[in-house]
């Protein structure tokens, strides 16, 4: 199944862009409440405006975008967490209805961690959390429920790995939690909770990523890689949209700079990638070689007209 998907991905980037049909205009994103994945759709959806596309942006929780793309109702997802997400991965792989169209991101990570106070207790390791209970209040916080991370946590706490069994998961949303956070912080009370990066936590905050999770999140502290999925049957009826996705890979400090836009400025998606887009041009170069509008027009020039306009 990998290499079948591999190559139809080679293929695709081989062969020359053609403009889209008109059935393709609309492109359907999920987001599953996600700062990184607003950023990047919030990217994606400046480029496709400029080419002629409309981006619709639905917010789903990762289970239910996961069965909306299987099921057609949605087309595109940037978020695919690696190795997270595997199961979900899984499911997906034996439907052979989505394709991978590539890795959109290297280097971020998702494991749990501590602030300085939690850090001043001297916890390090997974193994140190249960003897600090009572200064952490026995809490682990998480991100929405539903989330693959909020289930590892889980699951550990149900097996009662590292003595966590009495621990309980705070589960929110992301910006709940790390108001949580922020509270916490301000008044010198520990907390553990559900780190990652790229993310401006790590700017705001002395993060300290704790080692010892490699059964729960994977080895370098939860190292992961992002990719991109789409819809079999929309790649093979909008391979100039695919062809743009395909190509669309970011950084970690271009997403830590767009995340911030939004968290910080109080930007939207496609402002902060307005933003960013204006001041980086060059980066649209990549992405949209061999790409053209949706009435066939060459991409770069349009979307870059559109952006200073």
């Amino acid at each position: 199944m990998k290499r079948v998907i591999v190559t139809t991905a080679l293929t695709l980037l081989a062969a020359p862009a053609l403009a889209d049909d008109e059935a393709c205009k609309a492109v359907r994103l999920s987001d599953p409440g996600w700062t990184d994945i607003t950023a990047t759709n919030g990217v994606a959806s400046v480029v496709l405006q400029g080419l002629g596309y409309e981006p619709e942006i639905s917010t789903l929780s990762v289970p239910v975008g996961y069965e909306a793309l299987k099921n057609g109702d949605t087309d595109v997802f940037l978020g695919n967490w690696m190795p997270a997400q595997q199961k979900f991965r899984d499911d997906l792989d034996a439907s052979g209805v989505v394709d991978l169209l590539g890795q959109n991101l290297e280097g971020a990570k998702f494991t749990l961690a501590v602030t300085t106070p939690g850090a001043d207790l001297g916890v390090k390791d997974f193994a140190d959390l249960d003897a600090q209970k009572d200064a952490f209040e026995g809490k682990i916080y998480g991100i929405e429920p539903g989330a693959p991370a909020n289930q590892s946590i889980q699951g550990m706490i149900e097996a009662d790995e590292f003595g966590l069994g009495d621990w309980e998961l705070v589960e929110s949303g992301e910006q709940a939690m790390l108001a949580q956070l922020a509270r916490n912080d301000a008044a010198g009370t520990p907390t553990v909770f559900l780190a990652w990066a790229p993310h401006p936590m790590n700017v705001n905050f002395a993060v300290t990523y704790l080692s010892g999770g490699d059964k729960q999140f994977g080895p370098d502290f939860g190292g992961a890689t992002v990719h991109t999925l789409a819809r079999k049957d929309w790649v093979a009826a909008c391979p100039n949209a695919a062809k743009l996705f395909q190509q669309m890979v970011f950084s970690i400090d271009m997403e830590n700079q767009l995340m911030g836009k939004i968290l910080d400025e109080g930007m939207s998606g496609e402002d902060a990638a307005k933003d960013w887009l204006s001041a980086n041009p060059d980066a649209l170069t990549p992405w949209l070689d061999g790409v053209t509008t949706l009435d066939g027009q060459p991409g770069g020039d349009a979307v870059k007209a559109a952006i200073a306009g």
